[in-house]
């Protein structure tokens, strides 16, 4: 739920400080990411390091998706020139988003921020 005080962008931030926060990356041993084995602890704590050089403030986007419907999301990612993680506030979730010249277009990859941008990490 968007906290009304701190409006959407502070909503956002928070989520992704207190999923951050929360994520230990010593425990990749028992973490698996997507449907694959878990990952080695230094691909964790390379993925966190490379999420947290990603992060922007969130942004208002205009993004596609599947039947040709556009929402208004926010960006929460810069793009890596193929992809950006934003997030979908009337689905609650996190997205990945592939570029293209109409804007972002979701792509179903859907969760918390960071196994979202771990699919392409």
């Amino acid at each position: 739920m968007q906290d009304p005080i701190a409006g959407p962008v502070g909503s956002i931030a928070a989520r992704i400080a207190a999923e951050l926060h929360d994520y230990d990356p010593d425990a990749g041993n028992i973490r698996a990411v997507g449907q694959v084995t878990p990952m080695p602890v230094h691909w964790h704590r390379l993925l966190l390091a490379e999420f947290r050089a990603a992060l922007i403030d969130p942004q208002e986007v205009e993004t596609l998706f599947p039947g040709g419907m556009t929402e208004i999301c926010w960006a929460v990612t810069r793009s890596n020139g193929a992809y950006r993680v934003i997030y979908v506030p009337w689905a609650g979730v996190f997205s990945l988003a592939v570029e293209s010249r109409y804007g972002p277009v979701d792509i179903g990859v859907h969760g918390d921020a960071v196994s979202v941008f771990g699919a392409i990490h």
